[in-house]
């Protein structure tokens, strides 16, 4: 069971053209909804909702404000830069099965909310765990997942009739795929390259690189053997 879950982890992909377009079964939606509502948050606040986007014509609206922000970002790009870009598909809005819009209410359980009194961030980081939740649960399930960050939050926000004061953290894109790449399509089309783990770590202070099996392998200070 436990090589189960890292094989789903590692699995895992941001999933763009794959989609089959295939009805999610209701029962198979139910679970990766219960287990984005399973994660933890900040004061048991649990401040995110799901708009669960299935009209066609809403789709196409969200995918032309998509579109044109493409562009945006696209003329912003030199030209070697801009030619990688122009390979890569970033969403698939009318290719999936359904959209799954994820917001965040920073009033839910406010004015108290415990563990937030210092990181006001803490209840959007709440919101990125059910997401990574949803994620995992329907890597599980064999389905794919693309979360759409080309939008405007305004935009959005009208679109859906989402109340003034919550955040529209995420356009999800799931549904059945035809299969999932082993490597990430930024990794396949040489957009930016993995950044080893020993890069990312440190020891006790920032920029004092260690490696995690020498760690492990090192005692406390004050410790010894006998």
């Amino acid at each position: 069971m436990t090589q189960a879950f890292y094989d789903v982890l590692l699995r895992r992909r941001d999933v763009r053209a794959e989609f089959t377009g295939e009805p999610i079964p209701g029962d198979v939606l139910t679970r990766i909804l219960e287990a984005a509502h399973a994660a933890p948050s900040v004061g048991l606040t649990q401040p995110w909702d799901f708009v669960l986007v299935s009209d066609r014509r809403t789709r196409e609206e969200f995918r032309e404000h998509v579109l044109a922000e493409r562009a945006v970002f696209a003329e912003s790009l030199d030209e070697e830069r801009g030619a990688v870009f122009d390979r890569i598909k970033i969403e698939g809005i009318l290719e999936s099965s359904l959209g799954v819009v994820v917001t965040y209410d920073p009033a839910r359980g406010a004015p108290a909310v415990l563990g937030r009194h210092a990181i006001a961030d803490a209840g959007l980081y709440s919101v990125c765990l059910a997401i990574q939740n949803l994620w995992l649960a329907a890597t599980a399930e064999d389905l794919g997942v693309g979360w759409v960050s080309f939008y405007r939050e305004g935009f959005l926000r009208e679109l859906l009739g989402i109340p003034d004061g919550l955040r529209p953290v995420a356009w999800l894109c799931v549904g059945p795929v035809s299969g999932l790449h082993r490597t990430p399509d930024l990794e396949r089309f040489g957009w930016r390259r993995r950044r080893p783990l020993a890069a990312a770590t440190h020891l006790d202070r920032f920029g004092r690189q260690a490696g995690v099996h020498n760690l492990c392998a090192t005692e406390p200070e004050g410790t010894s053997t006998q």
